[in-house]
């Protein structure tokens, strides 16, 4: 139970990775904050997760690229578990297409919801923690691609690798309150993010073929490292990427 007493909220949370996390972090000890956007009801199977190990969570509906709903999931958290002490940001997104055709409405959404939704949220949640005086983690969902290029994904390459600057620098300013800030690197997790690879046999044969493991990792991959930093194990690291992507990164374009 390293998480044990710990308030943890993990944006994007109603599915794959994040709520791979939710379920760690609660089975862990953690009381949990799932954030969601969509129908009510989107969080119900997180949640229900959470609670038939014993955990215990709320939902929150939070878009994190609009400053005011942030707070209010901040605010939310606070009066329904009285601190914070972990922050998450998992939620994602991304359109593909060549760069030369990429829609300007599209670039400017994955911007928000990939990289200005992290700014507004490690800020929110360290001016709390801040407050608090007990330190904290903040932890990024980030991507292999904040280092490797894929073609027609320009938008969502360069959000992941802006994250990447953003990380460590407010790890340096945040070090002394004891709030670190570190990125987890996901490769190729079988989630909805990556349906259109799952769905064609030729490109998933092809993906395979760089990742040295040989196989798609599992939510449950991307949890364990975020059990890491969150806990007292982590407390030592800041300011880094750690890949989890079963070496993609030293075999991608090799073959």
């Amino acid at each position: 139970m390293r998480l044990q007493n710990k308030v943890a909220i993990i944006t994007g949370s109603a599915t794959g990775i994040g709520q791979g996390i939710a379920a760690r972090f609660a089975s862990e000890g953690a009381m949990v904050v799932v954030d969601y956007v969509g129908k009510p009801g989107t969080a119900d199977q997180t949640l229900n997760l959470i609670k038939q190990a014993g955990g215990k969570a709320i939902a929150i509906e939070s878009d994190v690229s609009n400053p005011v709903q942030v707070q209010q999931m901040i605010d939310g958290t606070i009066k329904a578990f009285g601190k914070l002490d972990i922050f998450v940001n998992n939620a994602g997104i991304e359109y593909k297409h060549p760069f030369t055709e990429f829609p300007l409405e599209q670039v400017q959404k994955i911007i928000a919801v990939n990289l200005i939704g992290p700014f507004l949220c490690c800020q929110a949640a360290a001016r709390q923690m801040i407050k608090q005086g007990n330190g904290g983690r903040l932890i990024n969902i980030s991507s292999v691609h904040e280092d490797l290029p894929m073609p027609t994904n320009a938008a969502y390459c360069a959000t992941k690798g802006a994250l990447r600057m953003l990380t460590r620098t407010i790890a340096v300013e945040l070090a002394a309150h004891q709030i670190t800030v570190n990125n987890i690197g996901p490769g190729a997790i079988f989630t909805p993010i990556d349906a259109d690879v799952e769905a064609n046999p030729d490109l998933e044969k092809a993906l395979m073929a760089e990742i040295p493991l040989g196989r798609w990792g599992k939510p449950q991959d991307i949890a364990g490292m975020a059990t890491f930093l969150a806990s007292e194990d982590g407390a030592y690291c800041t300011g880094a990427t750690f890949f989890v992507d079963g070496g993609m990164m030293r075999q991608a374009g090799s073959l």
